[in-house]
Order: structure tokens, then C-alpha cells, then sequence
């Protein structure tokens, strides 16, 4: 029998979309699949300028299980993307999607795998840091994974890699003409939190007290703990 949303799962994707909403970041914009289920939501991710993905429109899935935030959500590419940690189906295979259980044979130490933690903002900030960055140790795609290495081994002159990636790239291109979406390709545009409010807004009657109160006396230590650790990371 499927789980069961829980109302805490609902009220935090609610708190974090409306804060994403609210304070728009650089390289990724959100919003839900459907009005009725805050559970699936579309992504979009910039490629950022000064790599092979510039100027790039990526779309992508994420799905959130129904006991979010203490299990990991999926992200799926739509749109093509050739990579070394992105499955053949799309799924994007990273350290900070995966359940934070003991598995020696994956190299991978649990604290390095997900916590209740981690939001929305770093997870997709993960996704397009891995984009320029991929794991080659561990790839979800061999083949690219291998091409990947010979380019770099090559100091770029190896040109298979970057041709398929240069080709992904402007292929997406007609997807955001179709979005009207204006793609950032400089590093200015790319960094200024400019990206005006989507649809699906949260209801502004929603506030964060409410979603705390409801929480169990470990959950409410663990989002104000939380709230603690951001409130000493801001950028300024």
C-alpha cells in the first residue's frame, strides 16, 4: 500500500516554495506540475555562463516521497542531458539524493547522503555545481563518463564530449523561445536574483509559525536548528 502524505511533508515543500518564490536564486527557477499536487514540481536550470552549458535551458522533474523531508526527493532531466552522473532516463545520480544508509560498496559515507537538512535551494545548487563538476568515480553513464576524462585529459582538444554537450545546449534553446524564457549568459545576469514570481504562488495566509507548530517536539529542534545554520550562512 502507497504511503501516505504526511501534513508536515506538505506544509514544508509549501514553506519552501514560497520562499523560493519570494527570494528568486540564480541558475534555476521552480514551479508545481499541477496545482493540486505539491508533491511533483517543474524545474528549469540555467546553464551557467563560462561552461560548456551556457546559455542552456535544462527542464527536469522532482518528486518528493510522502515522509519529505526525512527521504530524499528524485530529479529527473527531460530534457536531454548527456553527463557522467545522469542516467540514460535522466535521473540524476548524486550523493545528496540518496537515502543515508551504510553502503560500503558505494564509497560513499552516509554523511555525505541525505539529511533532513537539505531543501530544494541546495539540492538543485548541487545539481548545476555537478554539471561542470561531474563525479567520474562513480558515473551513472560509463560512456559519458569515459568522454568526460578524455577531454579533460586531453586539455579540450578531444572534441567528442564537448560537440554532443555544445549540440544539447542549443537544442533546449527552442524550449525556452516556446517558455519565453530569457536564458542569463553572462555572469552578471546569471547572479542577480532578478527571476520574477512564477504561478502556483503559496497562499499568503500560509506562514512558517503555522508549519512548526504543527511539528512534533524533534521535528520543531530540527527546523530551528536548521533556521540557525542558514541565518549564519547568508550570503550578503
Amino acid at each position: 500500500m502507497a504511503q501516505s502524505p504526511s501534513g508536515s511533508a506538505v506544509k514544508a515543500l509549501q514553506l519552501e516554495l514560497k520562499k523560493i518564490q519570494a527570494e528568486p536564486v540564480e541558475g534555476f527557477r521552480v514551479k508545481l506540475a499541477n496545482d493540486d499536487n505539491i508533491f511533483e514540481w517543474e524545474v528549469a536550470i540555467f546553464g551557467p555562463p563560462g561552461t560548456l552549458y551556457e546559455g542552456g535551458y535544462f527542464k527536469a522533474h522532482m518528486k518528493f516521497p510522502p515522509d519529505y523531508p526525512y527521504s530524499p526527493p528524485t530529479v529527473r532531466f527531460i530534457s536531454k542531458m548527456w553527463h557522467p552522473n545522469v542516467y540514460e532516463n535522466g535521473e540524476v545520480c548524486i550523493s545528496i539524493l540518496h537515502p543515508p544508509v551504510d553502503d560500503p560498496q558505494s564509497g560513499e559515507l552516509p554523511s555525505e547522503r541525505w539529511n533532513p537538512t537539505q531543501t530544494v535551494r541546495t539540492i538543485l545548487l548541487s545539481v548545476i555545481s555537478l554539471l561542470n563538476e561531474p563525479n567520474t568515480f562513480s558515473p551513472a553513464n560509463v560512456d559519458a563518463s569515459v568522454m568526460f576524462r578524455k577531454w579533460k585529459e586531453s586539455k579540450e582538444k578531444e572534441k567528442e564530449y564537448e560537440n554532443i554537450i555544445r549540440k544539447q545546449v542549443q537544442a533546449t534553446k527552442e524550449d525556452a523561445a516556446k517558455d519565453q524564457v530569457r536564458v542569463p549568459t553572462t555572469l552578471q545576469e546569471y547572479c542577480v536574483s532578478s527571476i520574477p514570481a512564477l504561478d502556483n504562488q503559496v497562499d499568503a495566509d500560509f506562514y512558517d509559525d503555522d508549519y512548526v507548530d504543527d511539528l512534533d517536539a524533534d521535528e520543531q529542534e530540527m527546523y530551528h536548528e536548521e533556521d540557525e545554520e542558514d541565518s549564519g550562512n547568508e550570503e550578503s
